[in-house]
């Protein structure tokens, strides 16, 4: 197995540098100890996460009362704080500053996300991993289970490993609340606002149905906006998060 060092992000060397080469071996709570974080899982009111230094020595509390993937994310993103802000003093991060489809925006806290998701889902793995899969729900929900991640982290990280035009999206009942494209997705289409009623999205978030769906092939106009929509297609497939 052959990796290209001068292609890792700096969460992924760290990774490396500890030898890892294999989903399993990610063990988010040890590289904390290793670098001075002592991690706490207690009730939090108020944040999701949070880091107190002092000196060289830290405590990373993370909200116990969250699910298991937003408690890992949750970790790996004060971890990435501890490790790259340290200089700057202690953090509280609130659920919204904390989330992989946040690691875009150009600020700490997206970088301490894009660090944390890394961290988790490393591509130098997940590139291998995917390879020859079909992105759609059904190998994120794998690719989370073998990485230990949230269905959002894993659904986000396939989609932009993608070599085909694909998006995750999210969605409330009333609008779309963020999207993720891969690198070939058409500039010129743009994701729905609001989720078509002929969708099982539409049913999903409603309540009239529950778990996820299957695969299925849609009329693309359901999905995107742009020239000629209506003439093509799409694949799709929806899930409630737990959140």
């Amino acid at each position: 197995m052959a990796f290209d060092l001068t292609r890792m992000a700096p969460a992924e060397r760290l990774l490396w540098s500890y030898g890892i080469t294999e989903p399993g071996h990610i063990d988010l709570d040890a590289i904390a100890n290793d670098h001075g974080a002592d991690v706490q899982y207690r009730l939090l009111d108020g944040c999701e996460a949070r880091l107190l230094a002092r000196g060289d020595q830290a405590i990373i509390s993370v909200n116990i009362a969250s699910n298991e993937g937003r408690q890992r994310f949750s970790l790996a993103h004060e971890l990435a704080h501890w490790i790259c802000d340290r200089k700057t003093g202690s953090f509280l991060c609130a659920k919204e500053d904390i989330g992989p489809q946040n690691a875009e925006a150009k600020s700490v806290e997206a970088y301490a996300n894009g660090y944390a998701s890394q961290l988790i889902l490393p591509s130098y793995l997940t590139e291998q991993w995917s390879q020859k899969k079909r992105v759609n729900l059904e190998t994120a929900a794998a690719m989370s289970k073998d990485f230990d991640s949230s269905l959002t982290a894993a659904a986000i990280k396939l989609v932009k490993g993608a070599s085909i035009p694909a998006c995750v999206a999210c969605h409330s009942q009333s609008r779309l609340v963020w999207f993720q494209k891969s690198a070939p997705f058409p500039f010129d289409f743009y994701i729905v606002k609001a989720l078509h009623h002929e969708t099982n999205a539409f049913k999903i978030a409603f309540g009239a149905t529950s778990g996820m769906s299957r695969p299925c092939k849609e009329s693309a106009d359901r999905w995107i906006t742009g020239r000629d929509a209506y003439r093509l297609s799409v694949d799709s497939q929806s899930v409630k998060l737990p959140d």
